[in-house]
């Protein structure tokens, strides 16, 4: 398979699902490439899983410029993509420029995701307009949480499911080459999938999405305290690890570690 590019994202729309995952390093990173992988994104959500945050908001820009370089140097097929985190977008549409173009230039990304629909407008079209690909989240936008009251389904009421198709649509007229459903309910965004011309990628949006994303330390298992419905883990890697690392204490203690042949 050749290098995945926006129009190889594009073309997928009602056609073959895209499936992406999220990345935070060079070593994750370049086995996941190795994978039948369409979409890697450095997500905010490095603020929790990376550095222990209860929210997204403290990771800033320099942080996820390193996590994205780092990342970069891994993937040489998949369409590489960086969260715009908290605060280094919202400000303007210059600040959004100024922040989106340093994840360009210094991390090599080629695309940047932000939250929110028709507040975001005048920003997608600014950006997509000077080069860069941006793909919308709208939804459960983690950095508004606070502002949401919390984590949960959205679009169960009809003014929700209004506002949300209407951002759908905005987001598309705007520019933006994707849209990230998250949290949605099932039947709301099959709706605004077959509602954009524009590829959709769900998380905990149901199956009718265009693809999905899943957060790559979920769905190998290494937290066991998170278990959100729409997980599914595919191994439970934070047992093998804490086994492993017994076996080595073990070793250790008990002489067996290093061996002669481990030894020089």
């Amino acid at each position: 398979m050749g290098k995945i590019n926006i129009n190889t994202i594009l073309e997928k729309k009602s056609k073959e699902k895209i499936v992406a995952i999220t990345a935070y390093d060079y070593t994750f990173a370049k086995i996941i490439d190795q994978c039948d992988v369409d979409l890697i994104l450095v997500g905010d959500s490095s603020a929790n899983v990376c550095a222990g945050h209860n929210t997204t908001l403290p990771i800033t820009l320099d942080e996820m410029i390193f996590l994205s370089k780092s990342v970069r140097r891994g993937v040489k097929k998949s369409f590489l993509m960086s969260d715009l985190p908290f605060l280094s977008y919202q400000a303007s549409v210059e600040q959004a420029v100024m922040s989106a173009g340093r994840l360009m230039k210094e991390a090599e990304v080629e695309g940047v995701k932000l939250e929110g629909g028709e507040i975001m407008a005048e920003t997608v079209y600014k950006l997509t307009r000077i080069g860069i690909p941006v793909m919308g989240h709208i939804g459960l936008t983690a950095q508004s949480e606070h502002q949401l009251g919390g984590r949960h389904v959205h679009g169960k009421t009809n003014n929700q499911a209004e506002r949300l198709l209407k951002d759908a649509k905005i987001l598309e007229e705007a520019g933006a080459f994707s849209i990230l459903l998250e949290m949605i309910t099932s039947e709301l965004a099959k709706k605004i999938t077959d509602s954009v011309k524009i590829p959709t990628v769900g998380i905990g949006s149901g199956k009718d999405c265009d693809g999905q994303i899943l957060v790559c330390y979920d769905l190998l298992g290494l937290d066991d305290s998170f278990n959100p419905k729409f997980l599914r883990k595919y191994a439970g890697l934070s047992t093998l690890i804490r086994n492993a690392v017994n076996t080595y204490s073990s070793d250790v203690r008990s002489i067996l570690y290093p061996g002669l042949s481990e030894s020089y």
